[in-house]
C-alpha cells in the first residue's frame, strides 16, 4: 500500500484547460521513480497527464527544489528536472522551452515564478552554478530574473544584492515585492522585504527595503508573513507601517525550506483567509474542520481551492465558500485504502519534561493498533522515536502509511518535536541556537524514557529513527546516550566539520548558528560529531543512502559504516543509486522499510 497507486499531492490550482474550468493539480509518483506530473479533473470527473514522457516539474534550486509550476490563463509555466530549463505548455502541444540551454547541464535552476497582471512576463528565482553541478557555495548566485512569458528570451536580472531570494511577486500593476537573506541566515531567522517598480518594458526602479530582522515569507499583494510577534502571523504593509491582521499566539505557517508555499489567501473584498491546524479562520473569525492542515491554497471569487491533510486518511483536494468553510466539497478523494478505523493509530498529543529548568518538549503518539491482533496484556510494546529533519522543522499529525507500518506491527511510535522544532513560535524556534547535537537527543531520550516511565512502551525495546538532520540526531543518541537498543539513520550526517565543508550553498552556513561559526568553532563540531566519539557507540545500526545525495553526500554514511564495523558493532549499509536527498522510488522506499522491519525484529528478539 506504501508504493501502489500512492501518490503525494503538491500543488493545486484552478485554471481553464482546453476551453474548459479545470482543477489542476501536481503529485509525485513512487511508482515513476519519484516523477512529479502535472494532472487536469475534466467536468466529467475524468483525469489527463498534462506532461508528456521524459518530462518532471521539479526544481533542484537550493537543492529542496518547489515552486516548479505555476498554472494561469490556459497556459502552465514549469521547470523540467532533467536540464532544470523553465517551459510553457498550452493545451495541445508539446513543451516549449522558454530559457537558454545552460552553459554545462542543470547549471542554470529556475523556481518559484509568477506572471505579470499583464500577462507578459514571468519573474522567477534563478540559481546559477558556475562550476557546475555540486559547485562550491562562492560559485553559485541566486537571483531574481524576468523573462517573457510567451516567447523564448533571455532572462533579465531584477536584483542579485543579497545570497538568497525567494517569493517574487506582482503586486498591482507595476509593483514587484520579493525576500532576501544572506549568510549566515536561513529563511527563519532574518530576512528582508524588498519592493521595486516596473515599466511595460521591463525596465526598474531602484530596490527598497521594506522591513527586515524578522522572518518573512510569502508576500501576496500588501500582506506578507513575519514572525515579529514570535509567532508566524499575516502583517499588512502599508505606508512604510506594518499592522498585524487576526493576531494569534499559534503559527499559521512553517519553516521555508522549499519554494512555492501558499499559507493564506486574500480576496477581492480584502477579507484574509488561512488556517491553524484544521481551523480555518476568514477575516478574524474561527470554523472548526475535520483536517488536520491545509496547504496551497487558492481563492477565485470567494471560493476556495486547497489541500486538505488528515490524521485518518490521505490528503484530498477540497473546495469551499469563505462563508462556510465547513461545507467543503472533495473535488480530488485519496485513495480508498482496504483498512478499517480500527486497522489505524490516531495521533495523541503528548507534552514531557527535558532536563530540569528546560522547558517542555512536544510529540504525537501512535499506539499499536491493528483491528484482530492485540498484544500480551503482561507485555509493552517497543517504541519507535521518530524524529524529524531540517533540524529546524516539525512533526505533524498528518496520516502516513510509513507510520502505521510500525504501528499495524505491533510497535508503538512517538513523532517528537524536540526545542527548536517550529510551529511553538520564534522563541521556542531558538532553542535550538548553538545546541544542535545536545538539546535534540535530550528530548529523544525524553520522549523515550517518559512513555516508558508511564508504562505505555517496553523500555528495554526502544528504537530511534530519522533522516538527514534527523538521521545525525539518530546517530548523536546512540553515540552519547544509553536509551535506545538500536538505531536507523537515513543520510545521517557523522561528521559535522566534513559536512561544513562539503554541502549546497542554501545550508552552507546553517551550522554556524546550529553550532558556531566555522572554522573558529571547530573543536565544538568535533565535540559533536558522532563519528569522533565511538567509544558509547556500541549498539547495532542500520543506515541508508541515496548515491547522489547532494545535500549530504554519502561519505557521511559510508565514514560511520566502516568506523562501526572495524570495531566490531552490527552494522547494515543500504545504498541507492539515482536516489537522492529523501528517497522517491518506490522499489527503494519498500526495501528500506523492510529491511528495517527485518534489522528491529533481529536486535529486538
Amino acid at each position: 500500500m506504501l508504493t501502489e497507486g500512492a501518490v503525494g499531492l503538491v500543488d493545486v490550482w484552478t485554471s481553464t484547460w482546453a476551453g474548459e474550468p479545470r482543477t489542476i493539480w501536481l503529485e509525485s509518483r513512487p511508482s515513476e521513480a519519484g516523477r512529479l506530473q502535472l494532472v487536469a479533473l475534466a467536468p466529467d470527473g475524468s483525469r489527463c497527464d498534462l506532461l508528456p514522457e521524459g518530462f518532471s516539474a521539479r526544481s533542484g534550486v537550493h537543492e529542496y527544489g518547489g515552486g516548479a509550476a505555476w498554472v494561469e490563463r490556459d497556459t502552465i509555466w514549469f521547470v523540467n528536472w532533467t536540464d532544470q530549463r523553465l517551459y510553457r505548455l498550452t493545451s495541445g502541444s508539446m513543451p516549449t522551452a522558454l530559457t537558454p540551454e545552460p552553459p554545462e547541464p542543470r547549471s542554470l535552476r529556475y523556481a518559484d515564478m509568477r506572471l505579470s497582471p499583464d500577462g507578459q512576463w514571468i519573474v522567477c528565482v534563478r540559481e546559477s552554478h558556475r562550476g557546475g553541478p555540486g559547485a562550491g557555495e562562492y560559485q553559485v548566485v541566486n537571483e531574481v530574473v524576468l523573462l517573457r512569458a510567451n516567447q523564448p528570451s533571455e532572462p533579465t536580472v531584477v536584483f542579485s544584492a543579497t545570497d538568497f531570494v525567494a517569493n517574487p511577486r506582482f503586486v498591482g500593476d507595476h509593483r514587484l515585492r520579493w525576500i532576501a537573506w544572506d549568510h549566515p541566515n536561513m529563511p527563519w531567522n532574518d530576512t528582508a522585504l524588498y519592493e521595486l517598480t516596473l515599466d511595460h518594458d521591463g525596465g526598474q526602479s531602484a530596490p527598497v527595503r521594506l522591513a527586515w530582522r524578522e522572518s518573512l515569507m510569502q508576500p501576496v499583494g500588501d500582506f506578507v508573513i513575519s514572525d515579529r510577534s514570535n509567532w508566524w502571523n499575516i502583517w499588512q504593509v502599508a505606508g512604510g507601517v506594518m499592522t498585524p491582521i487576526a493576531p494569534l499566539d499559534a503559527e499559521m505557517s512553517g519553516p521555508a525550506w522549499v519554494f512555492g508555499e501558499r499559507d493564506f489567501v486574500v480576496a477581492d473584498d480584502g477579507r484574509v483567509a488561512f488556517a491553524v491546524g484544521g481551523t480555518v479562520h476568514v477575516d478574524g473569525r474561527p470554523t472548526e474542520t475535520s483536517a488536520a492542515g491545509f496547504d496551497h491554497w487558492s481563492i477565485e471569487g470567494t471560493t476556495i481551492t486547497v489541500i486538505a491533510r488528515f490524521d485518518d486518511r490521505d490528503a484530498e483536494i477540497v473546495r469551499f465558500d469563505l462563508a462556510d468553510p465547513a461545507g467543503w466539497r472533495t473535488v480530488v478523494a485519496g485513495r480508498a485504502l482496504p483498512l478499517v478505523a480500527a486497522d489505524l493509530a490516531t495521533p495523541a498529543p503528548i507534552e514531557f519534561p527535558t532536563v530540569d529548568g528546560a522547558p517542555n518538549a512536544y510529540g504525537w503518539f501512535y499506539p499499536p493498533t491493528h483491528a484482530s491482533v492485540t498484544g500480551r496484556l503482561d507485555d509493552r510494546p517497543p517504541l519507535v522515536v521518530m524524529i524529524h529533519g531540517g533540524p529546524t522543522a516539525n512533526a505533524a499529525p498528518y496520516f502516513s502509511l510509513a507510520k502505521q507500518f510500525w504501528t499495524s506491527r505491533g510497535f508503538a511510535v512517538v513523532d517528537v518535536n524536540h526545542r527548536g522544532s517550529t510551529g511553538f513560535g520564534r522563541e521556542f524556534r531558538n532553542l535550538l541556537d548553538g545546541q544542535w547535537g545536545i538539546v535534540d537527543v535530550e528530548d529523544c531520550c525524553a520522549a523515550a524514557r517518559y512513555l516508558a516511565g508511564a508504562g505505555r512502551v517496553d523500555r528495554s525495546k526502544m528504537v530511534i529513527r530519522g533522516g538527514s538532520a534527523g538521521g545525525f540526531t539518530v546517530l548523536a543518541s546512540m553515540a552519547f546516550a544509553d536509551a535506545f537498543a538500536a538505531g536507523a539513520s537515513s543520510y545521517g550526517i557523522a561528521d559535522l566539520a566534513v559536512l561544513a565543508a562539503d554541502t549546497h550553498k542554501f545550508e552552507a552556513r546553517y551550522c554556524d548558528r546550529l553550532i558556531g561559526p566555522w572554522p573558529a568553532a571547530r573543536e565544538v563540531y568535533e565535540a559533536r560529531s558522532p563519528i569522533h566519539h565511538l567509544d558509547g557507540f556500541d549498539r547495532p545500526l542500520i543506515a541508508f543512502q541515496g548515491l547522489d545525495d547532494m545535500v549530504v553526500p554519502p561519505n557521511q554514511s559510508e565514514m560511520i559504516v566502516a568506523a562501526l564495523r572495524a570495531k566490531g558493532v552490527e552494522c547494515e549499509y543500504h545504498a541507492y543509486e539515482g536516489e537522492g536527498h529523501g528517497f522517491r522510488k518506490a522499489a527503494t522506499i519498500v526495501d528500506a522499510l523492510t529491511a528495517e522491519l527485518a534489522f528491529y525484529q533481529r536486535i529486538l528478539g
